[in-house]
């Protein structure tokens, strides 16, 4: 078995800083990753939280129309001396059912796009997590093929 030159001694060094530096530049890669996923995960949390108040808003802002319709349908009907009976309390009756009918599909929409948030945002936390475990496992495999190397060149 022959000695081991300088200049391998040399190649095996900068094969093993090189391995060391790969193996840290991936760890911090995966945290990066990691960060991001998790950052991008608490704003789609609150563009949920802000959508279920629009949502609440757009509820109440429909509300108070109806409030507000039925009341000129009110006072017209009292004005023109027509009694609240038959056509005029069937016409306020159709005027609160479209009211709860359209709150309903406020509902719906608002229950239907936060499950569609809910979706995006469990898939952008996983993907963050696959992403930083994929960099994870580049940095050990760039660990393994320098020490490999390193290996190799002692001999």
């Amino acid at each position: 078995m022959e000695p081991v030159s300088t200049g391998m001694m040399i190649a095996a060094g900068a094969s093993a800083t090189s391995g060391m530096l790969g193996f840290k530049s991936g760890q911090a890669q995966a945290k990066a990753l990691k960060q991001i996923a998790d950052y991008e995960f608490e704003v789609s949390q609150q563009e949920a939280k802000l959508l279920a108040a629009r949502k609440v808003e757009e509820e109440s802002r429909l509300r108070v129309q109806s409030e507000k319709l039925v009341g000129t349908q009110r006072v017209a009907t009292a004005a023109s001396g027509v009694t609240m009976e038959g056509s005029p309390m069937l016409a306020m009756r159709d005027a609160y059912f479209k009211t709860e009918k359209d709150a309903l599909m406020i509902q719906f929409s608002s229950e239907v796009e936060q499950t569609a948030m809910l979706a995006n945002r469990n898939l952008t936390r996983a993907e963050g997590k696959a992403r930083a475990t994929a960099a994870k496992t580049e940095a050990y495999r760039s660990l393994l093929d320098s020490a490999g190397k390193t290996a190799t060149l002692l001999g």
